[in-house]
Order: structure tokens, then sequence, then C-alpha cells
């Protein structure tokens, strides 16, 4: 039984929202997950399979290999996935890092996914810390509204420096992209860097080599005093202090802090939910394979 904070939305909601996803098409692929060894399929929900299925158009297919996928790199990629449970780290990130999704949905239904800096000063920025805690809040937010039509993320600039850009590390890099390009369960439908400074190129070399056509597509950059993201974003939706009508950053700092609370027994639990190589058929897969290229690309990026 989930926690008393914890609020997942009920299947029958989920099947309600007219994706043209059955629970038929979940049994198919929960017997398919019965025949993999490596997967921990009792740690593996119907949301899970709800997830992957819409994500990849309901190609079961694609599905199939997008959840392998998803759930290795959660395995592999040990800074952001690895023992995830709230922790003092974790506070200290949401105290930094402004990392929620807006309650406002864009005109196209899809989810807005947004970030702001609380805190400039450099010294305290940690890349991979404010990864695995954005991983987290994510997590909390599809566990309890399932499927989105897409997801738009902002990434609002405002107060970073080059100081923050030469903390980023080629690596975080490298993981963040391809997570977000080939394995994550949601539809992405843009990337926006909002009042994005005069060195903006410098963090897009840095991203450039990681990234694929359709990404690059998706990409917008909106400088300060531009009204661009208005044709993407409703502004209404963004907080107070970012121009919006939502609430302030320090109540919505509060509600995730609450969230991430709420949901402990959520990710000792997730935690679960990794791969055994060892049981693999064929061959385990590491991190110089995964990056090597083996899989191609499974997932699509949804472009319109």
């Amino acid at each position: 039984m989930p926690s008393q904070g914890m609020k997942p939305i009920p299947l029958e909601d989920e099947y309600s929202k007219n994706t043209g996803i059955t629970p038929e098409d979940i049994a198919k692929l929960r017997q398919w997950l019965k025949t993999q060894p490596h997967l921990p399929e009792q740690h593996i929900t119907d949301l899970d399979l709800i997830l992957s299925f819409h994500c990849c158009n309901r190609s079961a297919e694609l599905a199939k290999q997008v959840l392998d996928l998803n759930i290795t790199l959660r395995t592999l990629f040990t800074n952001y996935f690895k023992d995830r449970k709230f922790d003092a780290d974790i506070e200290k990130t949401v105290n930094y890092v402004s990392m929620s999704i807006l309650p406002t949905r864009t005109a196209e239904g899809y989810a807005i996914l947004y970030c702001h800096l609380l805190n400039y000063d450099t010294k305290p920025f940690n890349f991979g810390q404010c990864l695995r805690t954005v991983f987290m809040i994510l997590d909390i937010f599809q566990m309890e509204e399932g499927t989105w039509p897409g997801l738009q993320l902002v990434i609002d600039f405002e107060g970073v420096s080059l100081g923050h850009i030469t903390k980023l590390e080629l690596l975080n890099i490298q993981q963040f992209l391809y997570y977000l390009q080939e394995a994550i369960l949601v539809k992405l439908k843009g990337l926006h860097f909002t009042n994005a400074p005069s060195f903006i190129d410098k963090l897009l070399l840095m991203m450039k080599p990681f990234m694929k056509k359709a990404l690059m597509d998706s990409l917008f950059i909106h400088t300060t005093g531009s009204k661009t993201l208005e044709k993407y974003i409703p502004i209404e939706a963004l907080p107070k202090e970012s121009g919006g009508q939502y609430k302030t950053f320090q109540e919505i700092k509060d509600d995730v802090l609450e969230k991430l609370r709420d949901y402990k027994e959520y990710f000792e639990n997730e935690n679960k939910r990794r791969v055994t190589e060892s049981l693999r058929p064929g061959k385990p897969k590491t991190i110089s394979d995964i990056f090597g290229g083996v899989e191609g690309s499974f997932k699509k990026l949804e472009i319109d």
C-alpha cells in the first residue's frame, strides 16, 4: 500500500484518458516482461508499462526496447539513480534550484517542467546533484499524473553565470542528453532556454556533440526580454517571480520538499527496479556498449 502522502494515479483514471492504451495492451507487455530474466518484473508496475507504451506511440516493440534501456541506464548511471532517497544533499539541491512540474498545461495539453536558480552563488552548484534531484521529481509527478500528451522542458538562465557553465562536466551533459533522447518515458516536445545569456553559445558547444538532429530542432533559445517563449508556454503558468501567476519560488520549494518526504517509501522500492546484468540473455551491457551505439536509436523525439 502507498504511504499516506503518496497520491499515485489510479489505473482506471489513466485508462480513461483516451490515449488508445488498453489493459489488454499492458497485459501483453507484462507477459513479455516475464520472459526477460534480467529485468525486475516484480518491481515494474503497470503504470511503468503504460508510460513506456505511450511514449513510443503504442509500438509494443519500441516500448520493450525503451523500457529495457530506461532500466539499464538507471542501473549504469549510478550518479543519478543509485541508492535514491530524500537526504540532506537532495534537500540542499531543492533549496538551491527550483524544479517542478507546473500545474498549468500548454494549449496542446503538454506538461511544463520548469527549472530556475534560487541561489546565484556558483560555489554550491552541483549539476550532477541537480540531475539526480530532477529525475526524482519527474518520477513523482509521473507517478501522480501518469501520461501527458507531451513535455516542455524550460530552463530559466536568470542568475546563471559563466562560472556555472564551467562546473557542468561533459560526462553529466553526455549522460543527461542520452537519457533525455533515448530512454525518458515521456514524449519530449521541446527544450527551452529562457533568459539566455550572451555566453549560451559556450554551453551549446558542449552539448552539440551529444545531440541528435531531432533534439537540435526542438531546442529553442529565448533571450532576456524577448516574448518568444509565449508561443510555446502560457506565461501565466510560470512562478510569480518569473512573471507568471503561479506560486512563489518559496511555495514551490516547500511543495517539492513535502512531496520528496512523502515518497520515501516509493524510492526505497524504486531502487530495486534495476537490471541484473548477469541474467541478461547474451552479453551483459556496459557503459561502453551504451555509448558505442550498439542499441541505435529506439525512441523518436516528438517534434511538432
